[in-house]
């Protein structure tokens, strides 16, 4: 008798497990714009040059940058590298929203509390990346400015970011230049 309760119960559980797979809707697969964020996987090496000021150098940092993809649909990567003599960390987040037809993202750093979050688009050629964000101004505190930052593949081993700033007379200033390179 304990093994046909067992067994019935068993054909129970299945058939509703069953139903409720039936009635689950299937999530949407990833789109070719996230096929595209797979540009970014693998490990890198990073150097960064930071203008603190026009005619000024540059300040350098060098650094490394691991990525992968969660799933089909976002790429995470985490940095590491030395700023002014104090290590530095970073994660950057992108994906691509298809109701919105942006790519989207987020950037976090262990130097800042902001949480920066971009929405932007590819080029036609399918090469560079440019995301737009509003973030604290570093020469004013507690002022926010429109950012611009690109992300250019040269080629599959090779990109460089950017980062520009809206100055008041409408005009973009570069703030931040990266070379990464493809660890082989």
């Amino acid at each position: 008798m304990k093994r046909i309760t067992f067994a019935a119960l068993a054909c129970a559980l299945l058939a509703s497990a069953s139903l409720q797979a039936a009635e689950m809707p299937q999530m949407p697969p990833p789109v070719k714009e996230h096929e595209w964020l797979k540009k970014f996987v693998g490990e890198w090496d990073t150097s960064v040059e930071v203008y603190m000021e026009p005619g000024k150098p540059p300040m350098t940092c060098k650094g490394s940058e691991t990525a992968q993809m969660v799933g089909g649909f976002w790429v995470i990567g985490q940095g590491k590298a030395e700023m002014m003599g104090m290590p530095m960390s970073s994660v950057i987040t992108l994906g691509y929203d298809p109701a919105k037809k942006k790519y989207i993202g987020t950037w976090i750093d262990g130097m800042n509390s902001y949480l920066w979050q971009y929405e932007g688009s590819v080029d036609e050629a399918g090469n560079k990346l440019t995301l737009e964000s509003t973030g604290p101004c570093p020469k004013t505190p507690g002022k926010l400015r429109e950012f611009r930052e690109t992300v250019e593949f040269k080629s599959p081993d090779h990109r460089i970011f950017t980062s520009s700033i809206k100055e008041d007379d409408g005009k973009w200033l570069l703030i931040v230049k990266g070379e990464y390179t493809r660890k082989k």
